[in-house]
């Protein structure tokens, strides 16, 4: 099962709404089926790790909207411990660590934590792992766990959210972004929003397509799915893209706007 983020997305706009979505050259397929298009694996990750590590590095999606929102609701983190659910190749585990932070990456795919280490450095304390299976960590292990689009690409949360809350210490923050739900009612508006409903596009890293398969959930499931696993909503974010994004890189649709829809930020305690 997949535990890393791959947003490669171009935005469109739906309902007088600027919201992320397939490009004009992209084809959505809302498909509850587990027959129709399997979800990706590791070694599928593996394959596009450098192309969509290139692709993002200096994307609206990620550079200038997902890492810094991130940030912001991370606020000052020098001295704590965080574990990276998801790093990836490492981008925000580089920005975390140089504020300060004592930070732990995991990823599905060796591919990716290759390249973290390249970024981060020999001794960086990273690891192959899987979300969807017991983390390798003490109890209490870490201050904070970020874990920036990952979720939605999982079908089951209550085990991964069980597994993030065992890690963190007393009072310990879960910072994650997913797929807006509300941007899915959007794109696909014949779907059922209140369906989970596992759903595919595809996405282009780097001059290649790559099919790329999430899970939507609707808002009050994730938020059962919160409070299940022991953590209480500290802060909801929809937060603009940064103040120094291109303008070239904005969605259409963004004149008189300072936001779109896109992902959804969570700041949730442990309790």
């Amino acid at each position: 099962m997949p535990a890393t983020p791959r947003p490669g997305r171009s935005a469109r706009c739906g309902s007088g709404v600027s919201a992320c979505g397939p490009g004009e050259d992209s084809v959505g397929t809302p498909d509850a089926s587990p027959g129709n298009r399997g979800s990706m694996t590791a070694a599928d990750y593996d394959d596009f790790a450098a192309a969509y590590t290139v692709e993002n590095e200096n994307g609206l999606f990620n550079a200038y909207y997902a890492h810094p929102a991130m940030l912001r609701l991370a606020g000052d983190v020098s001295g704590r411990r965080i574990l990276d659910a998801g790093c990836g190749s490492g981008p925000l585990a580089a920005a975390l660590t140089s504020a300060g932070a004592v930070v732990t990456g995991l990823d599905v795919s060796a591919a990716m934590v290759d390249l973290a280490r390249q970024r981060l450095g020999e001794d960086a304390d990273l690891h192959v792992a899987d979300l969807a299976a017991p983390l390798p960590f003490a109890d209490a292990a870490f201050d904070d766990v970020v874990a920036n689009l990952v979720l939605h690409y999982l079908e089951d949360w209550s085990g991964p959210l069980s597994e993030l809350r065992r890690v963190l210490g007393p009072g310990g923050r879960l910072i994650l972004s997913v797929n807006h739900p509300a941007a899915y009612a959007i794109v696909y508006p014949e779907a059922d929003y209140f369906a989970l409903t596992r759903y595919s596009e595809d996405y282009s890293f780097d001059g290649r397509t790559v099919w790329l398969t999430f899970w939507h959930r609707p808002l009050h499931a994730m938020a059962d799915a919160f409070a299940a696993a022991g953590f209480r909503i500290a802060a909801v974010s929809e937060p603009p893209p940064a103040a120094d994004t291109p303008p070239e890189l904005l969605p259409p649709g963004m004149e008189g706007r300072s936001a779109f829809m896109c992902f959804l930020f969570f700041v949730l305690e442990a309790v």
